[in-house]
């Protein structure tokens, strides 16, 4: 089955556009998309350049959450860029896009307490002892969350350089930059979250203590490889993974304002609503690039992939847009919404915790329907 969207080839999310210092032929942006199909060590391999390659027509890639660390490990076959073998890998998948003429960042992912000894061979860490309430995907199966380990002052000062040293595993690994992920629960927003975060510390409490893990990140990061190399993401209100925030609407302003001080090249947040007082909030308070990634009904991705919901975040004031599924199902996205060609059908039993080209690396392009 397919679908056709009938975009107009006069779409503003087909005009180029700038980030930094790149040129980008399109302001489509490809949203980091967790597929396990890495290696048990973590290293990305011949599918994964074949599967980001085949999608390099979008203005610019976001890979897939990546582990800093060896604790930071989500789910089985979640790559990471901690390794010498890892930034190996990563550089075969960054050295396909270029010559596909893409371009890439990477998403550095911290699990904290969303995983589980059974896939990292550790206890996990976070900002307390707020056990993880639900199941998680192990090698062995799905286990039932674990009650992660406090982190000590030196937890979180070696966790901090452990981003910094993974952004620099980045550029080397050829990427033109990395994204730290502040959201859906993982560990950076267990620090911001107030149902998370039950420290009396430096680190927890005040609006100002629970901002400061990401700020900190973020400032590290910068300094490794420079602002213009480094985005950020956030979800303010969502609770994916079991996280609560408690306070958005307070926490989130002097977040922004201490990470514009930082100038990271852009701000990226999930499931915006353009008709939204959030999305206009901080699209009013953030100075910089901002990429929006729209909330998506199952009915809006099958007719036009997510296209007439980005327009409406660009009318709104985003700069660029992160779509997902679009991405998924049709490895020629931009060129189908350039001429309103039908889309693929997504196959979503293949999404997630399999491991093989089914589903990933075999939807087909329009030249060889």
């Amino acid at each position: 089955m397919t679908n056709s969207p009938q975009v107009p080839a006069t779409s503003p999310l087909l005009s180029p556009a700038r980030l930094g210092g790149l040129e980008l032929p399109n302001r489509l942006v490809m949203a980091p998309l967790s597929r396990n199909r890495a290696g048990a060590d973590g290293v990305p391999g011949e599918l994964m350049a074949t599967h980001y390659a085949q999608r390099a027509s979008a203005g610019l890639i976001i890979a897939e959450g990546t582990t800093p660390n060896a604790a930071g490990q989500t789910y089985p076959r979640v790559p990471g860029i901690h390794t010498p073998a890892q930034v190996a890998g990563w550089r075969r998948v960054t050295d396909a896009v270029r010559a596909a003429g893409g371009r890439m960042f990477l998403q550095l992912q911290h699990a904290g307490r969303v995983s589980h000894p059974d896939t990292s061979g550790l206890v996990p860490v976070s900002p307390s002892t707020v056990r993880f309430p639900e199941a998680l995907r192990t090698p062995g199966g799905l286990r039932d969350g674990v009650t992660p380990r406090a982190m000590t002052e030196e937890d979180i000062r070696s966790t901090v350089a452990d981003y910094a040293a993974a952004a620099r595993n980045a550029v080397e690994a050829g990427f033109e930059g990395v994204e730290v992920h502040a959201a859906n629960g993982f560990l950076p927003h267990q620090f911001l979250s107030r149902s998370t975060n039950l420290r009396t510390d430096a680190w927890g409490g005040s609006v100002e203590k629970r901002i400061r893990f990401t700020v900190e990140v973020v400032r590290a990061v910068t300094e490794a490889i420079g602002r213009e190399r480094v985005g950020v993401r956030i979800s303010p209100g969502v609770e994916v993974n079991s996280i609560h925030e408690g306070d958005t609407a307070e926490i989130y302003p002097p977040l922004l304002a201490a990470l514009a001080g930082l100038e990271p090249v852009y701000l990226h947040q999930i499931h915006s609503d353009p008709a939204g007082p959030l999305f206009r909030a901080i699209r009013e308070s953030w100075p910089g690039t901002l990429i929006g990634n729209p909330v998506l009904s199952r009915e809006e991705v099958a007719a036009d992939g997510g296209e007439r919901a980005g327009e409406r975040l660009l009318a709104e004031g985003a700069d660029l847009v992160a779509l997902g599924r679009g991405f998924l199902a049709n490895p020629d996205f931009v060129e189908r919404l350039r001429t309103g060609a039908p889309l693929n059908e997504i196959r979503p039993e293949f999404l997630m915790h399999v491991h093989g080209a089914e589903g990933y690396n075999d939807y087909p392009a329009l030249a060889a329907r």
